[in-house]
């Protein structure tokens, strides 16, 4: 495999190879993995989480999720607007931060989001808020598409046009979704009761709809995690799955680490006493961290199932996975621009340093001639000092001294 300077996934041409027929049949008919396999690719995971810096990448992740979450909430607060939930919503953010995370926490971030509802509002308004949110959102999913890249080792080949049509649309998909979760937790007492009575259950229909909206809830979770997941890298995965081996790792740890960190801040923290009135700024960074790092683990582990499928199949994978990719002309641009790069740098360096850069065949030649050289004009001096003293020639006539004889 040649590995791009450019890149350091792998260079434009094993980009093309991996688009082969071959390639494509493996991916998207993948065989059942093995046990051994299996082992091996969930233990290449946890190494590849380190050798791939997700660590570092959730940091970013995270600095791009600071910039995205308020214009998100703005657009998603703006829908809901419409059917008048605006304030509900804020209040209901509000109160599930509290219990989740800390009072300070609450607090501080109380005033932003209570300023929303009142920015919110319809017609041009409305649609302006959403677009204009959706816009600065999308900046995170377009971060999350290059760090499933860098797991999925693949350059971003798409066209600038085509990348960002997809991460738009990622990132309304997503604030649809939670538009929908968030509608289902502060409008179902009402709309359940009200249907309880309709079909004649009375408060029995409240009572079941509160066991079954987790599921619900779990499901919406579930879709955005896939969505993620298939939609933002550029390589073509073996197939949509709406709840993959990594995303359901993915999801059961973000459950268990936000419970664990709420009982941790509840129990053992002491955020407050030491950074004041910023602590709860603090906490919300740290989970959205830890959150950010969950994802990508899980990406890890979708990736790692999909090299031990292309090695069991018989794929050199063991270096660099062979998965097709949505875009590579970009890629190709990206690389013709390199090289043209290191031919300019090549030439600066030779032009200013002549003598340290020199042709070695040219110059084993040219040393050869100068001996040839040489060895000709020594031949013929000392012909020519033997010619003026009289000793004759260099070389003695054999054959006609013998005849004299």
């Amino acid at each position: 495999m040649t590995v791009s300077p450019l890149s350091g996934t792998r260079s434009a041409i094993d980009t093309i190879e991996s688009n082969d027929p071959e390639f494509r049949e493996i991916v998207e008919n993948p065989p059942r993995l093995k046990g051994k396999v299996l082992k091996y690719s969930l233990g290449r995971a946890l190494r590849e989480f380190t050798r791939d810096g997700c660590l570092d990448m959730a940091a970013g992740l995270t600095y791009r999720a600071v910039f995205a979450i308020f214009p998100g909430l703005l657009a998603l607060v703006s829908l809901l607007g419409v059917i008048g939930q605006a304030e509900t919503t804020t209040q209901f953010m509000v109160d599930l931060i509290n219990q989740m995370g800390s009072k300070e926490m609450a607090k501080t971030l109380e005033q932003p989001i209570m300023q929303l509802a009142s920015s919110s509002g319809a017609g041009l308004g409305l649609l302006i808020g959403v677009l204009g949110g959706i816009w600065t959102a999308s900046n995170y999913v377009v971060a999350f598409s290059k760090s499933l890249n860098t797991i999925f080792e693949v350059d971003e080949g798409r066209p600038i046009w085509s990348l960002r049509a997809v991460t738009y649309t990622v990132t309304l998909v997503i604030v649809l979704l939670a538009v929908l979760a968030i509608a289902l937790l502060i409008l179902s007492g009402p709309v359940a009761t009200g249907l309880g009575a309709v079909i004649g259950l009375g408060p029995q229909a409240l009572a079941v709809w509160n066991i079954a909206k987790w599921p619900l809830l779990v499901l919406i979770a579930i879709f955005m995690i896939s969505t993620l997941y298939y939609w933002t890298p550029n390589a073509r995965q073996s197939k949509y799955r709406i709840l993959s081996f990594g995303a359901f790792i993915a999801l059961l740890v973000i459950g268990l680490a936000t419970l664990g960190f709420s009982v941790y801040l509840a129990n053992f923290s002491n955020y407050n006493a030491t950074y004041g009135s910023i602590g709860g700024v603090i906490v919300f960074l740290l989970w959205l961290w830890i959150m950010n790092a969950v994802l990508l683990f899980g990406a890890e582990v979708d990736a790692e199932l999909e090299r031990g499928r292309q090695l069991q199949s018989g794929i050199d994978a063991e270096d660099t996975l062979k998965l097709p990719v949505r875009g590579f002309k970009a890629t190709l641009k990206k690389e013709e621009k390199y090289i043209k790069d290191v031919q300019e740098a090549q030439d600066l360096r030779h032009e200013y340093n002549p003598e340290k850069h020199k042709d070695p065949e040219a110059e084993s030649e040219k040393r050869m001639w100068t001996v040839l050289a040489g060895g000709l004009a020594v031949f013929l001096g000392v012909g020519l000092v033997r010619k003026i003293r009289g000793d004759g020639p260099l070389f003695d006539n054999v054959d006609g001294e013998d005849a004299k004889s």
